[in-house]
């Protein structure tokens, strides 16, 4: 399944190698006008800017899920109020510049990228699609349609269409239930003149989080910046809710789909951003993502590709998940699985290697302006610490064997799962009991 690198990416995006620095000026924070700006100087002739709205899918109730997204997209394939949408992308196409941006769970983040002698060019552009976009009505009804057709692609694969169904029972009724993209009904349902005023309520002062990696001096970044906020309205106070997630009990919800096989998801508790679990929960999942797999596919070949990792974020939370002709036998090869662990822990040898292989990777990933970037914005959102991009290299070698095995055992308890397949092939009673199942012997015979 497609998840299985996931918690990886993941980790990448909100960390920073301390390396990546040394060839470079120290980051800074400065408030303008109210917004805190994050500067790293870059070192290099590439100049990137992301603005960021914080709240994502706290910001809209169910019923307009996709409001946010669609919003982001219109801001440059509609068009501006100076520039229609051909008009715009011809003048970022002459300088080869970027602007775009997306909408996810906690935060809406709008960029540009652009040579660092074109960026007086690029940067009226980029604000005007922030400031005054045209939310054409011809234009709009297109990219709609466009989201609609995602949407149903999404839908028509078993591997989304589990995630969401195990999100919408695991967090039903509360924020991260809601899809960003969000559902054919409610996408239909919008307008360009709705998600415009949408747009407008959440582009406040605020709720911003401004995040520069370039090599330009402050005075310039602080008046052309000062210059944008001064048109934007300071907006209602905004505080960022952290939700975490402890499910009461073991609960199993099927749904039958005509799948090729079937496909399993658990979804299980998380430490919250900023506690002294984060990231010793964090390694945890990883050395466990790894265990998983060799137990399901290489000893029992249960699976081709058995998943499970790490989601983080305002409501962080733990998954697991498989595609399988054998959904019995998978849920007693896990639940035994993390019973062992639980009870031995895991050894010093996997941590060590873990850190090794985290470090490298960080290293290897976090070489773009635009990471660097997406990297404070996540920490300074999520964690509500910037910093934590660049001390994280030292954080996660200072986390011992003790607190990674007590993380594990801490979150990893009761577990929600959803099943999509064929019911006949699955025995409710083992994911809910509380024993542990056992694992069935092996058949003989033809």
């Amino acid at each position: 399944m497609k998840k299985i690198f996931q918690y990886t990416a993941c980790l990448f995006i909100v960390a920073l190698p301390l390396a990546l620095f040394s060839q470079q000026d120290k980051a800074y924070d400065m408030m303008v006008s109210g917004v805190k700006v994050i500067v790293q100087p870059s070192g290099n002739d590439i100049a990137v800017v992301q603005t960021i709205v914080k709240g994502g899918v706290q910001n809209y109730p169910a019923a307009r899920a996709g409001i946010e997204t669609l919003a982001i997209n219109a801001l440059t394939e509609c068009g501006t109020m100076k520039d229609d949408k051909n008009s715009f992308k011809d003048k970022l196409d002459k300088v080869s510049a970027q602007v775009g941006g997306f909408s996810g769970m906690s935060y809406a983040s709008f960029g540009m990228n652009c040579i660092k002698s074109d960026f007086e060019t690029v940067w009226p552009l980029y604000t005007d699609a922030l400031l005054s976009p045209r939310f054409d009505a011809k234009e709009f009804e297109r990219i709609k349609q466009d989201a609609i057709n995602f949407i149903r692609s999404n839908e028509s694969n078993p591997d989304n269409s589990i995630d969401k169904m195990a999100k919408q029972t695991a967090f039903a009724g509360k924020d991260y239930a809601k899809d960003p993209q969000g559902t054919v009904v409610t996408v239909s349902k919008l307008t360009a003149a709705d998600t415009k005023k949408y747009w407008q309520s959440i582009l406040t002062r605020n709720r911003m989080v401004i995040v520069v990696v370039a090599d330009l001096e402050k005075e310039v970044i602080e008046k052309k910046i000062k210059e944008f906020l001064s048109k934007l309205p300071a907006g209602p106070p905004f505080v960022l809710k952290k939700e975490s997630y402890s499910p009461a009990a073991n609960t199993f919800k099927p749904q039958q789909r005509d799948n090729a096989t079937n496909y399993v998801q658990g979804i299980t508790g998380g430490p919250l951003p900023g506690t002294p679990d984060y990231n010793a929960f964090s390694l945890a999942m990883n050395i466990f993502s790894s265990r998983h797999f060799v137990e399901i596919r290489t000893k029992n070949g249960l699976s081709y590709a058995p998943g499970a990792w790490f989601s983080q974020g305002t409501t962080p939370y733990a998954n697991i998940s498989v595609s399988t002709t054998d959904p019995d036998k998978y849920i007693a090869v896990a639940r035994n699985l993390i019973d062992k662990i639980k009870k031995e822990g895991f050894t010093a040898e996997e941590l060590k290697n873990e850190k090794t292989g985290y470090l490298t990777g960080l290293y290897y990933r976090q070489e773009t302006n635009e990471s660097q970037a997406a990297a404070f914005a996540s920490n300074e959102v999520i964690h509500g610490n910037w910093k934590r991009a660049i001390s994280i290299q030292n954080d996660i070698k200072d986390v011992t064997l003790e607190q990674m095995n007590a993380a594990f055992k801490k979150y990893i308890n009761n577990i929600t799962w959803v099943y999509q397949g064929d019911p006949k092939k699955v025995n409710p009673v083992l994911y809910t009991q509380k024993a542990t199942p056992k694992v069935p012997e092996e058949k003989k015979g033809f």
